[in-house]
């Protein structure tokens, strides 16, 4: 049977790219299996797509914001219906298992029925004047018209956060996702065309970064660049966008800890731990790639998670035993083959792990043994860098103040957790951990989206993804003022 070729979406269009060109799209737990074949998009293609989405977005700001919440809440109701053959599709284009993938939808599903409410929300705030018959307020208009550049790691989930605010905003939007994971992405697009979005309201192009993203991002129409992915990419983001005085909003690297002092639960830490190190294959912003533990249970902590690594099983993720699924590509493989080698370098003890799993099952993938260092001290590149893989750290800590000193230390800050039963301590931690999420007893995974997502540092600009933080991102405060005096008032001038 004939691999399938996938075009992008132009102005209401499916079309071919200008070069003519396609790449591939393979299975990382078979790269035998091939998806389909995607459009190589070069500056042409995004100088349509951008120009569609700049003659859309004079009709779409106007179309009232309820009745842009009306089509988001069809996606979110055809995204409900159809979550299964989504998850699947996903699976076999980025690795992990199903139960993952599921989620990943979900995610998507939570977020446009949350942000189709915002259709008939969107609040901006109603203020006293100083001045009598005078009326003052504020409102969200759209910034215009947004680039999306998005990851492989949550290869719906993630566009569906860009999306559904931008539209809900009245922006339109350009998506590129990752060259690894494209058919998810452009699901997602096909659901919002059958949901009646308006031709040149959204658009996709796929492609590589150098030949597609730097094209979009470069675009002096794009108003706004919402980039999620790593912390060397977003900083060059930033300078290209800072030289037009464009908007950009960057969710980017982690270097997640999990804390464990001696009055918690060793049985629910280990088990958060192991969610957070090794779910996602370690591939996750938010992965807990480092466990910091009180010296007092560090031995019998340790024995613990040792167990219940050696116990984790690699395989093909739509397969209902598998815990860990493959790697995303070789480059990704070899990369986390590199840090290990480092890590035992550095003096770290390697307790499981550290290699490639080549066995039957896993020969035609990208596997990767989940890994487990012991007597890692804070300052080793395995415990300051960022992995993106099934590595997990056991630092040793005196106690509490001790713990955060070792988080806080770390040029990322998106998330961290406290096992505790300590109410004092857990409020101390939320206090003083220097990160943008704090898990109290869970890991450092399962953020949900009615909340603000983001961190500090080299972690992101500032800006949040989710919640209605992520209105900020997407729209422009204007402050309104009505006089109704009939007569010229000059505030703070006139008493």
């Amino acid at each position: 049977m004939a691999t399938k070729v996938f075009k992008n979406y132009i102005n209401g269009v499916w079309e071919k790219a200008s070069s003519g060109e396609v790449f591939s799209n393979t299975n990382p737990a078979n790269f035998n299996e091939e998806l389909g074949r995607f459009q190589l998009s070069r500056k042409e293609d995004v100088d349509r797509a951008v120009s569609a989405a700049k003659e859309a977005q004079k009709m779409w700001r106007k179309t009232p914001a309820p009745k842009r919440g009306e089509i988001i809440f069809k996606v979110a109701e055809m995204l409900v219906k159809n979550k299964k053959p989504l998850a699947e599709d996903m699976t076999r284009e980025m690795g992990k298992v199903l139960k993952e993938t599921l989620g990943d939808v979900q995610e998507g599903i939570d977020t446009a029925y949350y942000g189709a409410g915002e259709g008939r929300r969107m609040f901006g705030e109603t203020v006293p004047s100083e001045l009598p018959a005078k009326f003052a307020m504020s409102v969200r208009m759209p910034v215009g018209v947004v680039a999306a550049v998005t990851p492989w790691n949550f290869p719906l989930a993630i566009p569906s956060w860009k999306l559904v605010p931008a539209l809900i905003c009245g922006n339109t939007v350009v998506l590129k996702p990752a060259s690894d994971t494209p058919l998810s992405a452009l699901r997602l697009v096909e659901l919002f065309e059958k949901a009646g979005l308006p031709p040149g309201v959204l658009n996709l192009v796929t492609g590589t970064g150098s030949q597609t993203g730097v094209p979009l991002i470069d675009d002096p129409r794009v108003d706004l660049v919402s980039f999620t992915g790593s912390t060397d990419t977003g900083a060059d983001i930033s300078v290209r966008c800072a030289r037009q005085m464009k908007q950009y909003s960057l969710e980017m690297g982690g270097k997640n800890a999990i804390v464990v002092l001696a009055d918690a639960d060793l049985e629910l830490a280990s088990e958060a731990v192991l969610w957070g190190a090794f779910g996602t294959t370690g591939q996750r912003c938010t992965a807990c790639s480092r466990v910091i533990v009180e010296k007092k249970i560090l031995k019998n902590f340790t024995n613990i998670l040792l167990e219940k690594t050696r116990a984790m099983r690699c395989g093909d993720g739509l397969k209902p035993k598998t815990d860990v699924g493959p790697l995303v590509n070789e480059g990704q493989r070899e990369k986390v083959s590199n840090y290990c080698e480092i890590g035992q370098r550095e003096g770290g003890k390697l307790l499981t792990g550290g290699t490639p799993e080549t066995g039957k099952a896993c020969k035609n993938g990208y596997f990767f043994k989940p890994t487990l260092f012991a007597e890692v001290s804070p300052k080793m590149r395995i415990a300051q860098e960022e992995i993106f893989g099934p590595v997990l750290s056991i630092i040793a800590c005196n106690n509490l103040d001790h713990a955060i000193e070792i988080v806080n230390d770390s040029d990322f800050g998106l998330s961290s957790a406290v096992f505790t039963a300590d109410v004092n301590k857990a409020f101390e931690a939320i206090e003083d951990l220097d990160t943008g999420i704090t898990y109290i007893n869970s890991s450092t995974i399962g953020a949900e989206i009615q909340l603000p997502f983001g961190g500090t540092k080299g972690t992101g600009n500032g800006h949040r993804e989710m919640g209605t933080a992520a209105l900020d991102t997407y729209t422009e405060w204007k402050t309104v003022y009505v006089d109704y005096s009939g007569k010229l008032q000059k505030a703070q001038i006139d008493d």
